[in-house]
């Protein structure tokens, strides 16, 4: 939990094709605008002096903007203009009928982008989709870890950019302890990139053992 930010509201919408707007905003889930110094500025939090942090010296909270409500739609919302359906599998690593496993620009650890084939956000899908979901994250991270000099695979989904689904596999160096925890992947924007044979080389190995137990390696 972060301190100075209220617990937020339970939305009890269920089941693909819920009216979101259904969801009454009591404006509870936001942080306060006037706890901040007499520059605007929220303090430090304590992660500031953490080792996890790719950051030193004088650092300073960005000061809060004003809400922008409604938001504006994120990128392939109702289906229009979606990058990842528009790409399919190109340059996808593996597949089978229902997902893809991908990742998007250049990569400085080994990494995955796990999505549906069909244009469907989290709270979409269907129970077969949600139960195929379960067990491809244990399969994926299993074949990031079996593959050596992994310390732990990080399994993250964001959502704010895109309206397709897109989880992320960050694989974090073994022994490499200051990239543990929530700063992992803003180190991964710190770190130089692998070279296209290494990166080649990841995707291949990652292709197969996914293959192993189901889909079909594309690389």
């Amino acid at each position: 939990m972060v301190a100075g930010v209220p617990a937020l509201r339970v939305a009890r919408c269920l089941g693909p094709g819920h009216d979101r707007g259904a969801c009454a905003d009591d404006g509870s889930a936001r942080p306060g605008r006037g706890s901040g110094d007499a520059d605007g500025r929220l303090p430090l939090p304590d992660v500031a002096a953490w080792d996890i942090l790719p950051f030193e010296g004088q650092l300073l909270v960005t000061r809060l903007d004003v809400p922008v409500l409604p938001e504006p739609p994120r990128a392939g919302e109702d289906g229009l203009g979606c990058a990842s359906c528009h790409a399919g599998l190109d340059g996808a690593n593996w597949a089978d009928g229902r997902w893809g496993l991908t990742t998007a620009g250049d990569v400085s650890i080994s990494a995955g982008l796990l999505c549906p084939r069909e244009h469907l956000d989290l709270a979409d899908l269907d129970e077969r989709h949600a139960a195929e979901l379960g067990v491809l994250t244990v399969r994926l991270e299993r074949a990031l870890s079996c593959r050596g000099g992994v310390g732990r695979v990080h399994v993250m989904q964001v959502g704010d950019g895109s309206a397709h689904q897109q989880v992320w596999f960050l694989a974090r160096p073994e022994g490499l302890l200051q990239l543990r925890g929530s700063s992992l992947s803003d180190w991964t924007d710190c770190l130089p990139p692998m070279t296209a044979d290494q990166w080649t080389a990841v995707r291949r190995e990652l292709a197969a053992l996914m293959s192993a137990t189901g889909g079909e390696a594309l690389v």
